[in-house]
């Protein structure tokens, strides 16, 4: 199967993953209008990590092999301030809890920004592009060429082993 093909059945699978994920959420999300409190909010925020995931796995889009690195900046930039404001909009105790958890309606917009940002910050914490395989062309000469840098240390190294050479 050659790129072009993979490609477009790469994008068929998309789109029917993005209409499965809208029927859920739509499910879901008339579930949690009908439950009140922490549970409805939790499932609001289930539902938009989720998403989050999905716009992770969409735009990484890349030929070679995925490489895999912790980073620690956003870590420490998306996922724990993703995680504190979801906390604070789940419970009563932290600061700003009003203002994210309005009584008696669905999360606020902050909290549901928060929660697409760590369903998309966790995976790129650990994962973080591609790394594309680089094709070696085979010449026909097998000697190795050396390109030493001019001047310097590297320049009296090679004239010393041309030096050496001809003593032998």
């Amino acid at each position: 199967m050659n790129k072009n093909n993979r490609n477009k059945l790469n994008i068929i699978f998309s789109s029917f993953l993005v209409i499965g994920y809208i029927v859920c959420t739509y499910f879901f999300s008339s579930l949690a209008s009908q439950v009140s409190g922490v549970v409805g909010t939790l499932i609001y925020a289930l539902i938009t990590v989720v998403f989050g995931l999905l716009l992770f796995y969409a735009t990484r889009v890349g030929e070679g092999k995925q490489v895999r690195r912790f980073s620690l900046a956003v870590l420490l930039m998306v996922d724990i301030p993703s995680c504190l404001i979801i906390l604070a909009g789940l419970i009563k105790g932290f600061p700003l809890h009003d203002a994210l958890a309005p009584a008696g309606s669905a999360p606020s917009l902050v909290m549901l920004l928060a929660c697409v940002a760590l369903g998309y910050g966790i995976p790129y914490t650990f994962f973080s592009g591609y790394e594309i395989a680089e094709e070696v062309e085979e010449t026909e000469d097998t000697e190795e060429e050396y390109v030493y840098v001019e001047g310097g240390i590297a320049e009296e190294l090679a004239d010393s082993d041309k030096d050496d050479n001809f003593d032998k």
